[in-house]
């Protein structure tokens, strides 16, 4: 009974240090961490080629705080545009922990109050609310990531945002196969027991194109690969995140990646030794003996657009979607001590393949629905084109090779 509850002890304190230790995309050089490599596609620096108004404020609606990983990379966002810019502490309000119901129009309406120009909110579920007060308060623009619905709503003070974070998703992948690779090489799985599971919060097209995309970079360097996803029906959960992640160790899979938000799925798998490919951020200092790499969104780009438009006096795009050439795009360092060799090189490959056009996440060639060609009203050219119909994801096909163990969600 004592070494049970011990066993316990232990396990919670693990969980408590992972979780105030992730570091964001870019809180750091890379390099200057002991084992992890440059980051092959690190946070631009910001010039401002615009001045902005001494009155101007813009407010930011977050569903959790710096303890969820999703939050803790818009926020950091937040504060390298408040440096870029020079803008006063009271030209920059920080809503935290805003739910996903009428308390996100509260939290809007106090941001008009209090004089805000420019007010986003960085959650799906805060749609509806935000589109609420850009119809009460047409003076004041209103901004959303992950939206779907800004152009079809047609308000000029309404607009939807996103990134092309599938990219980044597919060269984690990279990273990841090679690890598979390198584990079969050294006779620790066969080619047939290569296996990832990956923690996905809900079954929607963000996280469907998400987990899709990492598939498919594994896929291309490692073609025996297979992926396991299990949803625990909520961004941030310590604890379900966890059990999950536990759930596709004890399946059998061998790598795990996520779309959740908080620190139990990478902490789950340093307290087992499995390697991990985190989300917006690096857990390095947390997990050493097994993180591999994160991709993260950077949205100070985005931040600096709206606030440009403001300032002179432009429309904001209903959708707009950043990329690799935008510097929306970004990963972490690699872990030098627990990814496979070559793993730089083949990622910086990739990166100048999609900066040249000649390399699409979701080619018709590279996977199959049911044994057969997708058929898709997306699909020209021989890929899907996701996000440039509307900026959020839109590709929310199950393809063969991975298995959902729970869809309830």
């Amino acid at each position: 009974m004592f070494k049970k509850v011990l066993s316990l002890i232990l396990a919670a304190a693990l969980l408590c240090t992972v979780a105030m230790s992730f570091v964001s995309c870019g809180d750091k050089a890379d390099d200057d961490i002991k084992g992890m490599s440059e980051s092959p596609l690190a946070i631009p620096e910001l010039k401002a080629d615009f001045t902005v108004p001494e009155n101007f404020k813009i407010g930011f609606i977050c569903l959790h705080d710096e303890s969820s990983t999703y939050d803790l990379n818009f926020i950091n966002a937040v504060l390298r545009y408040q440096e870029a810019l020079g803008l006063k502490n009271e030209q920059v309000i920080i809503k935290r922990n805003i739910e996903e119901t009428e308390k996100c129009y509260e939290a809007a309406v106090d941001l008009v109050s209090q004089g805000c120009n420019i007010i986003f909110a960085n959650s799906f579920g805060h749609e509806p609310y935000i589109a609420q007060a850009a119809e009460a308060y047409p003076d004041v623009q209103f901004c959303h990531a992950t939206g779907v619905t800004a152009a079809d709503k047609g308000l000029a003070n309404f607009h939807n945002a996103f990134a092309s974070i599938y990219q980044g998703r597919y060269l984690a992948g990279i990273a990841a196969g090679l690890k598979l690779n390198e584990m079969i090489k050294a006779g620790e799985i066969t080619a047939e027991q290569a296996k990832m599971g990956y923690v996905g919060a809900y079954t929607y097209a963000e996280v469907i194109s998400g987990y899709t995309s990492f598939y498919l970079g594994a896929k291309s360097v490692c073609p025996t690969v297979t992926m396991d996803v299990q949803f625990t029906g909520s961004w941030y959960d310590v604890t379900s995140e966890k059990n999950a992640a536990e759930a596709l160790m004890a399946g059998k899979c061998v790598l795990i990646s996520q779309h959740a938000d908080s620190m139990g799925a990478p902490g789950a798998c340093e307290a087992a030794g499995v390697p991990n490919v985190s989300y917006n951020g690096s857990t390095y200092e947390a997990c050493p003996e097994t993180f591999i790499v994160s991709s993260a969104i950077n949205w100070s780009p985005y931040y600096m657009y709206i606030t440009k438009c403001f300032a002179e006096g432009t429309d904001i795009a209903p959708n707009w979607c950043g990329g690799i050439e935008e510097g929306s795009v970004v990963l972490t360092g690699i872990n030098l001590d627990v990814a496979a060799e070559g793993t730089v090189k083949a990622i910086e490959d990739a990166i100048a393949a999609f900066k040249a056009g000649t390399l699409n996440v979701f080619t018709t060639d590279s996977f199959t629905v049911g044994g057969e060609t997708l058929v898709h009203d997306l699909v020209s050219d021989g890929y899907f084109h996701e996000s440039e119909a509307i900026s959020a994801p839109s590709f929310d096909v199950r393809i063969d090779g991975i298995t959902l163990l729970n869809e309830k969600y």
